[in-house]
């Protein structure tokens, strides 16, 4: 897990709600100095903080542990195929085609 990546997606979405970190630091009942800390990556931030930051913020955690909510559902489902044997990933791969051919390309 890439603390600095994440801590700097919360730098970047504070700001375009227009918070300093003492407002998101309040809001989320943590100190200003562990706020700047999460942002440089000082220190790791928990998950209550992960999801409190999230809510304040208005944004997915997967969004600041990934990038994008798709980026996180691409996470998961790699995370589910390295437990699988070939056959089961030979299915599961066949099985994605099939609902998204399901699916209007967009």
């Amino acid at each position: 897990m890439d603390y600095f990546e994440i801590g700097q997606k919360i730098r970047k979405y504070r700001k375009e709600k227009g918070l300093s970190q003492e407002q998101l630091a309040e809001k989320v009942n943590i100190s200003v100095t562990h706020m700047s800390h999460i942002e440089t990556a000082n220190t790791k931030l928990s998950l209550p903080v992960l999801v409190d930051i999230a809510t304040v913020l208005q944004v997915q955690t997967d969004e600041l542990l990934f990038g994008s909510r798709s980026q996180g559902s691409a996470a998961l489902l790699m995370q589910i195929i390295q437990d699988c044997t070939a056959e089961q990933v030979d299915m599961i791969v066949e099985l994605a085609k099939t609902v998204k051919n399901k699916f209007p390309h967009r």
